[in-house]
């Protein structure tokens, strides 16, 4: 079920297939960054679609970058010659940390007035180690807010002759980039000295292969110090193609280290110059079988004992660290994860925020100032993650979703940051919890048919209808009224329900006879109209999907409960046929009936089904229509079996 707050996955069963990665974010921000800095016009291709490139490129035109979009992932961009035509501007970055911190630095070294800010959270994110270092070489840059954070206004100024300057390195590996990339511009000898312990070292070898590639050679001595020569200045290459993410890669193959596999991933392997193509691997570490080439990774299941825990640092991994901590769920034993201190100062805490929505799942978790410590549950629990804005929360945690119970991603907009259409491949490439879901009208025989077919397959069964019924049964005995629509919903919400062949519970109490009697049919088709009740109760149907499948009936089960079902079935036949089979129950268990009363039950309860407000009793779409009226029980079964196996081929 999908809504603009929130996507349920369902219960995964496995992963297999190929998809074809976006361009990488880190790698597309940089090269249009140093395309709009550069002599000469460049042709980008592959560039990613997302909202951190947007405010890039929203960016560069504000400071009159001449940009022609060719085609729907290709930019000419005609370069500035290593100036900044806009001498005064004000750019609004979003959260897009790789655009915000790298125009800070170039834009001071340009000679002009400048305000730039971005949403609440990039206000949260720190900048001044970056704003001391420009500071060192003169640059006038001044808080608008809180000390050290943005929004900032640049200034004009008088830059020094100062042929040194130092960067803190142990809190962003974006202070150092910024750095790099706006240092050519002064056309002088410069050193940068980096203070602490350099973290992300990945990303600034993406930086230096990136300047490498548009004519500048910046000199390192063991990432320390960084010298740029006098003279340096940026040329385009002409055309450049941006990599596939290797970060958005570590989910694909996750997947098929949790799923079985065969994941193969393209557009990112063994030549790839970022340091998150070494997921694969921790992955291996953790037992997948991987495999890989210049373009292309494949991941698979162990090929025995299943995943198991992991002590690894992760400082040569910092973003696709974040889908080990989740692929930990899955493994034997506990998982450290080390040397991620840089999760703090991201999209959001990333520390705090995955150890408070892995503890929703069930794991035990230990967090530190930098580390995580993570033992999985028994079983992952199913639980509404939130994803606090930032994109990589929600694609690792889609992972929880091989569990035996799905899950739920609040917020599933929020990867729009780096990868807009993550969802549909992922759907494309998993293989859900199948579910038969047979619908239709009150005595059809949907409920011993459906028995029948999840028997014949070995799936779990459920009876939607029980559930109401027993919601009108604990109604009557806790003396709730049945027009009472919000002690309806809570008590819906709080009923213990059980099922065991043809044996139900409701809160530890075996239900008998009363279940089937005509008062409580009745009752339950009036607590069903109600829209809270059948809220309340939806999250307790999707838990009876478990491997290795279900069958359901009901009235909504195609249309609302299970709208991804496998193979959806309307079992109807006419009324008078309907009252007779509903008689011959009756009698057949002692129970005095009237068939033209059960005929005209029948027919009222059919109209308050299909016109009641909430999910109307109706066809769902693309289900077959399946009348019984002419068929017995078995004939029916052997129908939906057949249609089953052909839906399988």
């Amino acid at each position: 079920m999908t809504s603009e707050n929130f996507i349920d996955l369902p219960p995964l069963l496995s992963a297999r297939g190929s998809i074809t990665l976006p361009g990488s974010k880190s790698i597309s921000n940089r090269i249009l960054l140093l395309s709009a800095l550069a002599h000469g016009t460049t042709e980008i291709r592959d560039v990613l679609l997302s909202d951190d490139t947007e405010r890039m490129l929203d960016g560069l035109q504000t400071l009159g970058v001449g940009i022609e979009k060719l085609d729907s992932h290709v930019y000419r961009l005609q370069g500035c010659a290593g100036g900044v035509p806009v001498k005064h501007a004000e750019l609004f970055l979003g959260n897009a940390g790789t655009a915000f911190r790298p125009l800070t630095a170039v834009l001071a070294l340009s000679g002009g007035e400048y305000k730039l800010s971005g949403t609440a959270r990039m206000h949260e994110r720190p900048i001044g180690d970056l704003v001391d270092a420009l500071r060192e070489l003169g640059a006038d840059i001044e808080y608008v807010g809180n000390e050290g954070f943005p929004p900032l206004e640049i200034h004009s100024a008088n830059l020094t002759d100062k042929g040194r300057v130092s960067v803190r390195g142990d809190v962003s590996s974006q202070f150092l980039t910024s750095l790099l990339i706006a240092l050519p511009l002064l056309n002088k000898e410069i050193y940068i000295d980096v203070t602490g312990e350099l973290i992300s070292k990945p990303y600034i070898e993406i930086t230096l292969a990136m300047m490498e590639r548009f004519g500048v050679v910046v000199r390192r001595d063991d990432w320390r110090t960084f010298k740029v020569e006098t003279g340096s200045r940026y040329v385009s290459p002409g055309v450049i193609y941006v990599e596939g993410d290797a970060s958005s890669a570590s989910y694909f193959l996750a997947a098929g280290a949790i799923g079985g596999g065969p994941m193969r991933i393209e557009g990112v392997g063994s030549g790839s110059i970022q340091g998150d193509v070494r997921f694969a691997d921790a992955l291996a570490l953790m037992g997948a079988q991987i495999e890989m080439g210049m373009n292309w990774m494949e991941a698979r299941a162990p090929s025995m004992g299943g995943l198991k825990a992991i002590d690894i640092d992760c400082n040569h991994i910092p973003d696709a660290a974040m889908t080990l901590a989740v692929v930990a769920l899955f493994a034997k034993g506990t998982s450290m994860l080390r040397n991620i201190a840089s999760w703090r100062v991201k999209e959001t805490d990333r520390i705090a925020a995955m150890a408070t929505e892995l503890r929703k799942v069930g794991a035990t978790v230990e967090e530190g100032s930098d580390y995580l410590r993570i033992t999985p549950p028994v079983l992952i629990k199913y639980a509404g993650i939130d994803t606090y804005d930032d994109h990589r929360m929600a694609m690792c945690f889609s992972l929880a979703a091989f569990g035996a119970e799905g899950i739920r991603i609040n917020d599933p907009r929020c990867v729009a940051k780096t990868f807009p259409n993550y969802f549909t491949l992922l759907h494309d490439v998993v293989q859900a919890v199948p579910v038969i879901a047979i619908d239709g009208p009150s005595a059809s025989g949907k409920g011993t048919v459906a028995q029948l077919v999840a028997a014949g397959l070995g799936f779990h069964y459920l009876d939607s209808g029980a559930l109401y019924r027993l919601l009108a049964l604990a109604a009557q005995r806790k003396e709730v009224q049945l027009t009472d629509e919000s002690e309806l919903a809570a008590l819906a919400e709080n009923i213990e329900v059980c099922f065991e062949g043809e044996q139900i519970w409701l809160d530890g109490m075996l239900v008998g006879d009363e279940l089937r009697g005509e008062l409580c049919a009745a009752s339950a088709s009036k607590v069903a109209a109600f829209p809270k009740v059948r809220a309340a109760l939806l999250a307790k149907q999707h838990a009876f999907r478990r491997a290795p499948g279900l069958v359901a009936d009901g009235r909504d089960m195609g249309s609302v409960v299970f709208p991804d079902a496998k193979l959806k079935i309307f079992l109807t036949a006419s009324a008078e046929a309907r009252a007779e089979r509903r008689y011959k129950q009756l009698m057949e268990k002692g129970i005095d009936a009237n068939i033209s009363a059960l005929l005209l039950d029948i027919r009222e309860r059919d109209e308050r089904d299909t016109q009641r407000s909430a999910s109307p009793m109706q066809q769902a779409h693309g289900a077959s229509l399946l009348d019984t009226t002419a068929l017995n029980i078995e004939q029916a079964v052997q129908e939906i079996l057949a249609s089953y196996q052909a839906k399988q081929l």
